[in-house]
């Protein structure tokens, strides 16, 4: 293709398409242009024709067909002569497989001429040695161009001969084209100049291109000057929609932080307020056992005055009734004076009071808006803000500017903590809204109002969800205070790719992964029976041979071996596939999860709810119960991992939480909390500082726990294309490895606190 501005080369059109026609895919028959420029063979024009009208193959243009047909179409000389100069320079007549002289018949006689060792480039005739040494010796020919024929065929002189070839009168065959009709703008020769035109004015060629080159060569300088106008608007559309992409990325990590972190102070606040009814609940309960003592004991006191009065007046004599008769009369004066009740109860029904934003339908937590996009222009013009006053837009962490009515819901992008507020104000009765410290964190509140500048709503003291808790036990906060500050480990795509390679039978089940060499993994397809070698690139190294019969399941490598489960059974193997030894695990669990322990020379197993090490020789180094015996029964690892610092970190199956335990048992932290959106708990891996990576593979995430199992925050959603995660692991501690239900693999480079 030619770069605009600069002039093609012959050279450039012969050995190009640009002969070929882009219908039929051949060389041009017949070659008609169309009013749009673009060229065909005229049959091939003739079966578009339909309805009088056609429409160009390339350019999509309907043009009209002339009434005389498709051959009133005009002819293309230019093409015709590169046609001629591809033709002359391929063939002639051929005898023994060489040209032939084409004046040799004319002045013998003879039937064909001598072998052609020349051409002429005026006549476009090949000649032998003969007929080119005397070609030139005639008063007719003597100024014509004789050249070597091996020089001619292989290109030598093509531009010598496009400018002595000229072009023939398609009505005269024989004769040259040599004038231009003005008023009819036809190219006439000489029997066509003394014929129809002979009253016109014409002119020789050379000057009429000489007098109307200099208008095309400016139309041509207007379109070049478009078409530059045309690149720098499609460059201009694509940045565009590159910065669209940009920004549809970041607002849809705002929208996925935004709607976690209203999640998150939802929970709390539910939180919150049950706290608060439990410890109302219990201060009524014990207000009310206290009030019921009394009236037990004064009861009690009363009615047995009473049955000792009335077995006296039943049983006693008249002596006894007299002499008993005062006492008796005290005690009954001063029962019947004493009130029955300790005063009247108070009695606080605890109600529910909804802000008036979680009733509407109508109330939207988040709203997109849509800007138009301002052309770039030099930053340091203008500094002062936006005209007319407009508030300057906060900025994201790549300068993108943020809607304002999205403000309170953008996530921290700049790595600090969000102001804590000691207590949230609940919102007055008349719809006021709350303060502004403190409407960051009441996402429910309705945007639409707005708070009166400098004021504060009133702090009334309800059973709201806006109070502090008085519960007595506190309310669970989602491990260290990292949650929206920037300040998490972040994901960074690195590659993605299957797994399924040709000798497959079936779709990759990915059960196992773990790291294996230098940036490489292996990868354990239960479905082919096979264990799989990949760079973290996705090239496909191999795989590890397994036993005959062998579906691995969970994987790890070793130091010069790799470890995995089967069935009931745990293997080591060497990387060429020898079996080092076996050893027979529990019937009663479906699978087994390995890992590998951090020095290399061990591996552990879940085995029925306890953990077995095993070294190099297969003998069996430690086994312990998570938590102790008293834990015996009661839990059930399906997913194991081990941390640098030497503790294990699991999956309960059994309790829905992740464990962390050390080398002996003890449990160190436990998370069964709200982070895990009522999931079980899925495949764990541990980077070099101890963070754990969790799969919750019903949600389509990847969320982050410090070193003692407390929930941080999200690592990955759905938004990273997380679709129904299996398995993870980590390798070289800074690159996250995830498996997808579909056999596909993504690497993510963790980005750590400090970068």
């Amino acid at each position: 293709m030619v770069s605009q501005g600069s002039s093609p080369s012959l050279l450039e059109a012969l050995s190009s398409d640009f002969l070929a026609c882009k219908i039929c895919l051949e060389q041009l028959r017949v070659p008609k242009t169309l009013p749009c420029l673009h060229t065909y063979c005229q049959d091939c024009l003739a079966q578009l024709a339909e309805g009088g009208h056609l429409r160009c193959p390339e350019c999509r243009e309907s043009v009209p067909v002339p009434p005389a047909g498709v051959a009133a179409f005009k002819t293309n000389f230019f093409v015709n002569g590169l046609l001629d100069l591809v033709k002359a320079r391929a063939g002639g007549d051929l005898r023994a497989g060489k040209p032939a002289c084409a004046l040799c018949p004319l002045m013998g006689g003879a039937s064909t001429g001598g072998p052609a060792t020349a051409r002429c480039l005026d006549c476009a005739d090949d000649l032998c040695q003969a007929c080119a040494d005397g070609h030139r010796c005639t008063r007719q020919t003597h100024s014509h161009r004789v050249v070597d024929l091996v020089g001619y065929r292989a290109g030598w002189y093509d531009e010598e001969a496009r400018e002595r070839q000229a072009a023939q009168c398609p009505q005269h065959p024989g004769e040259a084209l040599r004038f231009l009709c003005q008023p009819c703008s036809q190219l006439l020769c000489r029997e066509c100049r003394l014929d129809p035109h002979l009253d016109h004015p014409c002119l020789p060629l050379a000057e009429a291109v000489r007098a109307r080159k200099p208008g095309l060569e400016e139309l041509l300088a207007g379109v070049d000057n478009n078409l530059a106008e045309l690149e720098a608007t499609r460059m201009a559309e694509k940045e565009a929609l590159a910065r669209l992409r940009e920004q549809a990325t970041r607002v849809g990590m705002q929208v996925e932080e935004a709607a976690e972190r209203v999640l998150r102070a939802l929970l709390a606040q539910k939180q919150e307020v049950l706290g608060q009814l439990r410890g109302h609940v219990e201060a009524a309960e014990e207000a009310a056992r206290e009030r019921l003592g009394q009236l037990e004991g004064r009861e009690q006191v009363a009615r047995e005055a009473v049955a000792f009065a009335r077995r006296v007046l039943s049983l006693g004599r008249e002596a006894e009734i007299l002499s008993l008769e005062g006492a008796i009369a005290q005690r009954l004066r001063q029962l019947q004076d004493c009130p029955w009740t300790p005063g009247p109860a108070p009695c606080l029904l605890p109600q529910l009071e909804l802000h008036p934003g979680l009733l509407d339908k109508n109330c939207h937590l988040l709203r997109l808006s849509f800007e138009e996009q301002q052309p770039q222009k030099d930053s340091g013009k203008d500094g002062a803000g936006s005209q007319g006053g407009d508030e300057t837009q906060p900025k994201g962490r790549d300068g993108a500017e943020t809607p304002k009515q999205d403000r309170a819901q953008t996530p921290q992008e700049d790595g600090f903590q969000t102001p804590k507020v000691e207590r949230t104000e609940t919102p007055r009765e008349d719809g006021a809204q709350t303060p502004k410290e403190s409407r960051a964190q009441t996402p429910q509140e309705d945007r639409g109002a707005q708070t009166p500048k400098g004021g504060r709503s009133n702090k009334k003291r309800k059973f709201k969800g806006g109070l502090k808790s008085v519960s007595r036990e506190p309310s669970p906060a989602p491990g260290p205070n990292l949650e929206g500050s920037g300040l998490l480990p972040r994901p960074i795509f690195f590659s993605s790719f299957p797994t399924r390679m040709p000798g497959d039978k079936r779709a990759p089940r990915i059960t196992g992964l773990c790291p294996f060499g230098s940036r490489e993994i292996l990868v354990a397809d239960e479905q082919n029976r096979a264990l799989k070698r990949f760079s973290l690139n996705g090239d496909y190294k191999g795989s590890v041979p397994v036993p005959e019969g062998c579906s691995p399941c969970s994987v790890a490598a070793l130091q010069g071996a790799v470890a995995f489960s089967a069935g009931a059974r745990l293997y080591l193997i060497s990387p060429e596939g020898e079996v080092q030894w076996r050893r027979a695990l529990s019937l009663s669990q479906a699978s087994h999860a390995v890992a590998a322990m951090p020095s290399g020379d061990r591996v552990a197993v879940s085995v029925s709810g306890h953990v077995e090490v095993y070294n190099m020789e297969g003998s069996l180094a430690t086994r312990f119960i998570p938590g102790g015996k008293a834990s015996r029964g009661l839990r059930a690892l399906v997913f194991l991992s081990t941390s640098p610092q030497g503790n294990f970190v699991g999956s309960d199956w059994q309790q829905n939480s992740l464990v962390v335990c050390d080398g002996l048992g003890q449990v160190i932290g436990e998370y069964r909390g709200p982070g895990l959106h009522g999931c079980q708990p899925g495949s764990v891996s541990v980077d070099k500082k101890g963070y754990i990576f969790l799969t919750l593979r019903e949600v389509n995430k990847v969320v982050i726990l410090d070193p003692k199992g407390s929930l941080l925050g999200d690592f990955l959603t759905a938004y990273h294309g997380l679709e129904k995660p299996r398995v993870t692991t980590m390798v070289d501690g800074r690159y996250l490895v995830v498996s997808l239900s579909n056999g596909t693999i993504h690497v993510f480079r963790v980005r750590p606190l400090d970068s």
